[in-house]
């Protein structure tokens, strides 16, 4: 069974480190090893500036996060493949691998379009509006005022919708969300759980999950520890609760997954790395119809893609 997951943070290690092996690295969740030997299909990788760079430099360590897929990624693992269309998706042959670029925050873009298209060109297909923090486009999740969408965010956004690319609420205040969901024609949520099931600012309110099943969108399934559970040591059940949930609301066709791996720390016990995909499906495969699972695992997020 192949897998698309729709959020890592390999290239920021990798920004971090580029001394790292992306085959081997014990260091990563998600070498690109672990993601063939475990069915990886599709991977999202995304471009992610930490508040750490002053805010002029925040475009550069884009670029240099994105130079580095391109030399460490892709020129040297000739079974890579960028993938920009669905129809590339489609003509990957059953030994290579599609990489989506994506930009977790839009601090790299400040408030110039034309920086977004210059993303846009060297393949970026999905973009978050934010980092949980305020930026020139909108604020994040943990702004304490939880204000929306600047008129710059809008312009964005409504770019977003010109070119067919994801617009992705995850990191998004909860007015953000509400406000961008409204004028975003592809919405989705790459790596968020249920808030219901663990109240975290960071994961999604019943209602907004609906909105974004109503308006054709995607969420995927995070595998970030506390935004699962309360408890200190969640384990892999902890996590099928929230897919559970997300089905009861009607989500069958809008739920995938997002591991956030190589962007966290701690790790849902038996979901230490991408090996780990293997006991996830066939917990998945006790649990729900094969049907379903395939959708969760893969096909979900590839008959959303809209660009």
């Amino acid at each position: 069974m192949v897998i698309f997951d729709a959020h890592c943070d390999l290239l920021y290690k990798l920004w971090r480190n580029p001394e790292i092996d992306v085959n081997t690295s014990n260091i990563l969740q998600a070498s690109l090893q672990q993601i063939r030997d475990s069915g990886g299909k599709i991977q999202c990788f995304a471009v992610f500036v930490p508040e750490d760079v002053p805010f002029t430099k925040r475009f550069d360590a884009a670029l240099e996060q994105i130079s580095l897929f391109y030399k460490k990624v892709l020129a040297e693992n000739k079974d890579i493949k960028l993938v920009k269309t669905k129809s590339e998706i489609n003509e990957l042959h059953s030994n290579e691998i599609g990489a989506v670029l994506t930009l977790e925050g839009c601090d790299a873009i400040s408030d110039d379009l034309h920086k977004l298209h210059i993303f846009y060109e060297l393949g970026v297909r999905s973009v978050g509006l934010t980092w949980n923090y305020a930026n020139l486009v909108a604020d994040g999740a943990h702004e304490r005022r939880n204000g929306g969408l600047t008129n710059f965010g809008r312009k964005l956004i409504h770019r977003l919708n010109e070119k067919k690319l994801w617009t992705d609420l995850s990191h998004a205040s909860e007015r953000s969300f509400w406000e961008a969901i409204e004028i975003a024609d592809y919405p989705i949520a790459s790596h968020s759980n249920v808030y219901k099931l663990c109240p975290h600012v960071r994961n999604l309110k019943d209602e907004q999950i609906t909105a974004l099943i109503k308006k054709n969108g995607m969420i995927g399934i995070t595998f970030v520890p506390f935004f699962t559970a309360s408890s200190k040591h969640p384990q892999i059940f902890d996590l099928l609760q929230h897919i559970d949930y997300v089905l009861s609301l009607g989500g069958e066709n809008h739920l995938g997954l997002g591991s956030d791996f190589d962007g966290i720390d701690e790790t849902i016990i038996g979901l230490e790395n991408y090996r780990s995909y293997v006991d996830l499906i066939d917990a998945l495969q006790k649990r729900y119809v094969e049907e379903i699972v395939e959708k969760i695992i893969y096909k979900n997020f590839v008959q959303h893609i809209s660009f």
